[in-house]
């Protein structure tokens, strides 16, 4: 009757460990579907997104044509300019040089109608004195003889002759002096207003010119920023790509070791039910010896493995927790150590999504996991090596590199997140790892 309780009882154990493993694997597969519809739509979404950030540089790309366009026909108009204030330098320095030659000119003119001056002042006070011809007749009546008298005639009509050519040199040179004061006076304003309007044309063309630099530099930076979100969403869509794959290759890990664990159960049901029976066929044949089923040996870690679903992935100091932080929400837990060589480890048993160097994570490593039916992704940042492969199968307490000071960090330290199912840009899967998985 015992033996048959006994039986029963295995009996019972095996099919409720089938049953738990069968709605465990259930669940672990339905959890990878759902989760494999979502990485799709995620990645559906990314790439409409990806193709938006092309849109956005092509009309950046053809902006900055516009621009450069602009800055060529400002150059040209710089170039145009400069030619000019050249040319009007140029003549202004030879206006300049032209009016200091007419400035000896005019000099030498001074001088001579000061000596004409001085000559007429003279004949004026001849006139004063004598009565103007009275001199010239004297002259006249002084002669000799009829030839005499011809000769003087003939010297007084050139005197007289003289003195009126004097007097309209006289007047010429006043005249061209005043001439050409006024002209050099006009042409020297004219190329000054010119040279002055030419540099207000070159300001504002230089201007022009800065602004355009300006808002090129702006274009480009904003082709920049939108280049580097395009590398961000291309990375995740290739991050998304590998998450599938890794879930799948987790979730058939889980179901490998549900089956082995079942079969072990099986075996170990089977071991105490022959052990109940000979114990039995033992007491009924009055002895006999018996012997109890050892328990396997577990594997020896050189890394101090928790006993749960999770160990802790590094050693060291507790630094920054999850959720806010500096005016942002940190997405998961950092934890710093100032030795060399800290090795970093696998939280649990999974496979390798992405193992690749980021912009902002440096060296990290994204691992997908299937605990009793539950998906997870833990990721493990700014490690200075990595020692896995995208695609690598690891364990729990494996060694996945060493913890660094890469990417966006401002200390030798690992940042650790978990994810419940799969990771995302948005990371609103994050949740705190602290309570489930162990901490140093």
């Amino acid at each position: 009757m015992k033996k048959q309780i006994l039986t029963t009882a295995v009996a019972g154990t095996i099919l409720m460990s089938n049953f738990f493993g069968g709605f465990a694997e259930a669940a672990s597969i339905s959890s990878l579907k759902d989760q494999q519809n979502q990485i799709e739509k995620e990645k559906s979404e990314i790439s409409s997104t990806i193709n938006d950030a092309d849109k956005q540089i092509n009309s950046l790309n053809e902006q900055q044509s516009d621009v450069k366009e602009q800055m060529t026909r400002i150059d040209i108009a710089i170039g145009d300019t400069h030619k000019k204030i050249s040319d009007k330098t140029a003549e202004l320095e030879e206006t300049k040089a032209e009016i200091t030659r007419l400035q000896e000119e005019i000099k030498v003119t001074k001088e001579r109608i000061e000596k004409r001056n001085e000559l007429l002042k003279e004949r004026a006070r001849n006139y004063q004195e004598t009565g103007g011809m009275v001199s010239y007749l004297d002259v006249l009546m002084g002669s000799h003889n009829f030839s005499d008298f011809i000769d003087r005639a003939n010297a007084v009509a050139t005197i007289m002759q003289a003195d009126q050519d004097i007097l309209k040199q006289h007047e010429a040179d006043k005249k061209s002096l005043e001439e050409n004061q006024a002209k050099l006076e006009v042409e020297l304003a004219s190329v000054q207003t010119m040279l002055v309007d030419l540099e207000k044309l070159n300001q504002q063309l230089n201007a022009q010119r800065a602004e355009q630099d300006r808002l090129l530099a702006t274009l480009e930076q904003q082709e920049e920023e939108i280049h580097e979100h395009k590398m961000e969403l291309q990375e995740e869509a290739q991050l998304l790509a590998a998450q599938s794959a890794a879930i799948q290759k987790a979730i058939a890990l889980e179901q490998k070791r549900q089956e082995e664990a079942a079969a072990a159960a099986a075996a170990a049901a089977a071991a105490a039910a022959a052990a109940a029976a000979n114990n039995n066929s033992g007491s009924g044949n009055g002895g006999g010896e018996s012997t109890s089923p050892q328990p396997p040996t577990a594997p020896v870690s050189t890394a101090p493995v928790s006993s749960g679903a999770f160990t802790m992935p590094a050693n060291g100091t507790f630094t920054s927790g999850f959720g806010g932080r500096w005016g942002a929400t940190h997405f998961g837990i950092d934890i710093a150590n100032r030795a060399a060589g800290v090795p970093i480890w696998a939280a649990a048993d999974g496979v390798v999504i992405q193992s690749y160097l980021s912009s902002s994570y440096g060296n990290v490593v994204f691992i997908a996991h299937s605990v009793n039916g539950q998906t997870y992704t833990t990721v493990y940042a700014h490690m200075e090596t990595r020692s896995v492969s995208s695609g690598a199968v690891v364990r729990k307490g494996q060694q996945i590199g060493i913890m660094g000071n890469t990417g966006d960090s401002t200390g030798k330290h690992l940042h650790f997140e978990l994810h419940r199912g799969e990771w995302n840009s948005s990371k609103s899967n994050a949740i705190n790892p602290v309570g489930i998985v162990p901490m140093p």
